[in-house]
C-alpha cells in the first residue's frame, strides 16, 4: 500500500509547491531504494525545501532532565536566560539583550487533562486532533501503573542517554491511525519508510533487534500492545510486526533539536555592534558556553526525533550537497543546498557531522555502525539511531551525574556555538 507522490510532498509548508517543482523522487537501486534529485537548478543556499513530520516526539530522558520543550513541535518553552541558568547551575545568570529571546510564555497552554505544554494554542490542537486524545493519560499521567507510564519506563530502563528514537513516537504513530478518520491514508504515508530489520548483508540494523535483547523486546511488545492495540493495526503488534516497526523509527528517525539559548546567541550574532562591544559580547558567550560545558556536558537542546516523508528519501554522501536544520526552533525541518545543484543531480545530506566527515572511510563506517549497530551501505538507512547497550564508548547514566556523555557518539547540538579555539 504506497503513498502516492501527492502524499510524499503533502507536509511540505511554505515552499511546497516550489519543492514539487524543484526535486522529484526515483528509485536508484535495490539497495539504495529512494532518492531526491533535483528537476532544476538549485542555488547555493537556497532552501529546496521545508518539511514538517507525520509525527515527532521528545526523547523520554531529555523530558526527565527538565528540558522543557512543546509536547507537539518540541519548540522550546524556557526563556534564554532561564535555560541559560539551568544549564550552568547558576540561578543568577544574567544574559545581555534580553530583548532577543523570543520566547513566548504568555502563549503557552496546558491540555486540561494531563497538564502537558504546548508552546501555543495551534500546537495544543493540533495535538489533540491528530493524537492526543487517544494518548492524553489525564490525571493518571503520575500513576506508574497506567499503561503508557509503564510503556515509558521499560523503555527507560533498556535505552540510556544519548537518545536518538522513543517508543513514544511509535506511540504517536499507532495514536494517529486510531485517531485518523482516514485511516487507509495514514498507514499508506507510514509505509513509505523502510522497515527493513536486517541489511543487504543480513546484519540487524540494531542491537535491541538482536537475539541477545529478544526479552527486553518482547517486554516492550506486550506493553504497546496492552497501552496502544488497533485492530487496523493489528499487524504491528505481532512479533515481527513489532521488530519492523522498530526498524522503521531506527532508520528512518530525523533527530531534532531545539534551543532558546541557541536562538538567542544566533540573535546577538546578528547584531551591529561597535567592534568593542562586539568583542566583549563574544567573550560573554564563549565563557557561557564554557561554563555550560563544565556543568552540564554537551546536551544543550531540547532533543526529540521525527518522521518526514520527504526527507527520508534523501540518501548519504560523505560529500554532501545539502544540509538539514531547524531554524525556527521547532520540528520544522529545513533542507539547504550547500552547492549549486544541477538539474538530475541527487540531493544528499549527510548522517555525520563535518569533524566526523574528515575522518577515513574506515573510521567513518565505524562511527555510522556505532551509532545504528548495522554495517554502512552508503544511502540505505536513515540518520543515527540510537544508543547500543554495549557499546564501549558508553556509560550508564549516574543518579549523581543525571546524564550520560558519549566519547563516540556526539549530542544532536543542532545549533550548539562552535567554541572558540584556546
Amino acid at each position: 500500500m504506497a503513498a502516492s507522490m501527492c502524499d510524499v510532498f503533502s507536509f511540505c509548508v511554505g515552499v511546497a509547491g516550489p519543492a514539487r517543482i524543484a526535486v522529484e523522487v526515483r528509485f536508484v537501486s535495490s539497495a539504495k531504494g529512494k532518492g531526491l534529485f533535483a528537476t532544476q537548478l538549485i542555488r547555493k543556499g537556497e532552501t529546496v525545501f521545508v518539511e514538517r513530520p507525520l509525527v515527532a516526539a521528545q526523547f523520554l530522558w531529555n523530558a526527565l532532565y527538565r528540558y522543557r520543550a512543546c509536547d507537539h513541535c518540541l519548540r522550546a518553552l524556557e526563556k534564554a536566560e532561564e535555560n541559560a541558568q539551568r544549564l550552568t547551575g547558576k540561578p543568577g545568570q544574567v544574559l545581555p539583550h534580553p530583548e532577543l529571546c523570543t520566547v513566548r510564555q504568555d502563549l503557552h497552554q496546558s491540555c486540561p487533562h494531563c497538564r502537558v505544554t504546548y508552546c501555543s494554542a495551534e500546537c495544543r490542537l493540533a495535538a489533540a486532533e491528530q493524537y492526543h486524545q487517544i494518548l492524553c493519560p489525564g490525571p493518571s499521567q503520575d500513576d506508574p501503573a497506567h499503561p503508557l507510564n509503564k510503556l515509558q519506563e521499560a523503555w527507560r530502563s533498556v535505552h540510556y542517554p544519548p537518545e536518538t528514537a522513543s517508543i513514544m513516537l511509535m506511540a504517536r504513530m499507532v495514536a494517529t491511525v486510531k485517531q485518523a478518520k482516514d485511516k487507509d491514508r495514514w498507514i499508506r504515508l507510514f509505509s513509505q519508510f523502510c522497515n527493513k530489520t536486517a541489511n543487504e548483508e543480513e546484519e540487524i540494523v540494531h542491537k535491541l533487534l538482536g537475539d541477545k535483547f529478544k526479552g527486553q523486546l518482547e517486554l516492550l511488545r506486550r506493553l504497546f500492545t496492552e497501552a496502544l492495540y488497533e485492530e487496523a493495526l493489528s499487524q504491528w503488534f505481532t512479533p515481527d510486526g513489532f521488530r519492523s516497526l522498530f526498524a522503521l523509527v531506527g532508520t528512518n528517525g530525523q533527530g531534532i533539536g531545539t534551543s532558546s539559548l541557541s536562538q538567542w546567541v544566533h540573535a546577538c550574532d546578528a547584531l551591529e555592534l561597535k567592534p568593542q562591544d562586539r568583542e566583549q559580547l563574544d567573550a560573554f558567550i564563549d565563557q557561557l558556553y564554557k561554563d555550560i560545558e563544565a556543568a552540564t556536558g554537551e546536551f544543550l537542546n531540547c532533543e526529540g526525533s521525527g518522521l518526514f516523508v520527504l526527507q527520508s528519501c534523501c540518501n548519504h554522501s560523505c560529500v554532501p550537497n545539502a544540509e538539514t536544520s531547524f531554524p525556527e526552533n521547532n520540528f520544522l525541518l529545513h533542507v539547504t543546498a550547500l552547492e549549486d545543484i544541477k538539474p538530475g543531480e541527487e540531493i544528499c545530506i549527510s548522517y555525520l557531522d563535518c569533524c566526523q566527515r574528515e575522518r577515513s572511510r574506515h573510521s567513518r563506517h565505524k562511527i555510522l555502525r556505532c551509532q545504528r549497530g548495522l554495517r554502512w551501505a552508503a544511502g540505505l538507512w536513515g540518520p543515527p539511531f540510537q544508543w547500543l547497550p554495549d557499546c564501549p564508548h558508553h556509560r550508564a547514566p549516574s543518579p549523581s551525574a543525571g546524564r550520560t556523555i558519549c566519547s563516540s557518539v556526539p549530542a544532536l547540538n543542532v545549533w550548539q556555538r562552535p567554541m572558540s579555539p584556546t
